[in-house]
């Protein structure tokens, strides 16, 4: 029993929304890996939160919430594949265990690399951050940028390549020293 249950339920539960709301997205796109179709997963992503919501007191490490939920997950999924199994789109049980083995792994894996460019990037001197973030903008592109910042589109290419390799060799640094 973690020390968290000796709080109240108010606190506990609390404690399990931070926890689901952190890892859902993630958690979902595990989910879809396994199963086609997006009824499907929304029927199994509700039975995981509501066995996690029920069950959370008795995880003993809060910090390993992620792949404790995506055991849970993966047993839903199994009992989805059960039920829904006259679908031919349905993944052998093998399959579904390894999909979901290495998913955890990936996910958790990719999590870190995002926590590790996000500090990267606050890292930059805020003209190079904002240049970075521009770049990178959904309906921005760089010769609309390069109008904007009086430059050619050429060394603005060449700006921002420099940016993202600097992110690039500060993010493996950043997971080096995190491994050590």
């Amino acid at each position: 029993m973690h020390p968290e249950n000796s709080h109240s339920p108010v606190d506990l539960n609390s404690q399990f929304l931070r926890q689901w709301m952190k890892h859902e997205q993630p958690l979902r796109a595990l989910v879809r890996s396994c199963i086609p179709k997006t009824a499907e997963v929304d029927e199994i992503m509700q039975s995981v939160s509501v066995v996690a919501w029920q069950k959370y007191g008795s995880l003993n490490a809060p910090e390993s919430f992620f792949a404790w939920v995506s055991m849970i997950a993966r047993y839903e999924i199994l009992i989805a594949r059960r039920k829904f199994a006259r679908d031919r789109l349905i993944l052998d049980e093998d399959i579904v265990t390894k999909l979901t083995e290495e998913g955890g792994e990936e996910l958790s894996v990719r999590h870190l690399q995002l926590e590790a460019l996000d500090g990267c990037v606050a890292k930059l001197p805020e003209e190079r951050r904002r240049l970075a973030i521009a770049a990178y903008s959904p309906g921005v592109s760089m010769k609309s940028l390069a109008a904007q910042l009086g430059r050619t589109e050429g060394s603005l290419y060449q700006l921002v390549a420099r940016i993202r390799q600097d992110l690039f060799q500060c993010v493996e640094k950043t997971l080096r020293e995190a491994v050590l």
